[in-house]
């Protein structure tokens, strides 16, 4: 399994992403929707080209996306069920294996807008 590093944007958007889910569907939402998240995180970190990951050349040198609706079935094992999942995790594979996680975004946002430079340096 890879290390994984999250930018301090990666955790912001973390961070505000859970703070709108309790806020907007309670707390129990918010508790589903981190069992989601990180079961995804989990699973980029034991293999980065997974299936469902997207190359994001436009966005970096070694930049892929991944939805979070990929990481439903191992959350939903965990008691965890989220109907639609709306977020990305955007993350670079440096040379070393170690993968950097630069934003996690709603599927909606311009990537390009919120990325290119969120990534630490290699």
């Amino acid at each position: 399994m890879a290390c994984l590093r999250l930018s301090a944007a990666a955790q912001a958007d973390i961070f505000n992403l859970l703070l709108w889910t309790t806020d907007r569907f309670g707390h129990a939402a918010r508790i589903r929707y981190e069992a989601l998240l990180f079961a995804t995180l989990a699973d980029i970190a034991a293999d980065p080209l997974r299936p469902g990951s997207i190359p994001r050349p436009e966005l970096g040198d070694y930049v892929r996306s991944y939805h979070l609706r990929y990481g439903k079935q191992r959350a939903r094992a965990s008691g965890a069920i989220v109907a639609r999942p709306r977020h990305l995790v955007l993350y670079r594979i440096r040379e070393t294996g170690t993968i950097d996680v630069g934003r996690v975004l709603h599927e909606v946002m311009e990537l390009e807008r919120h990325v290119r430079f969120d990534f630490p340096d290699q």
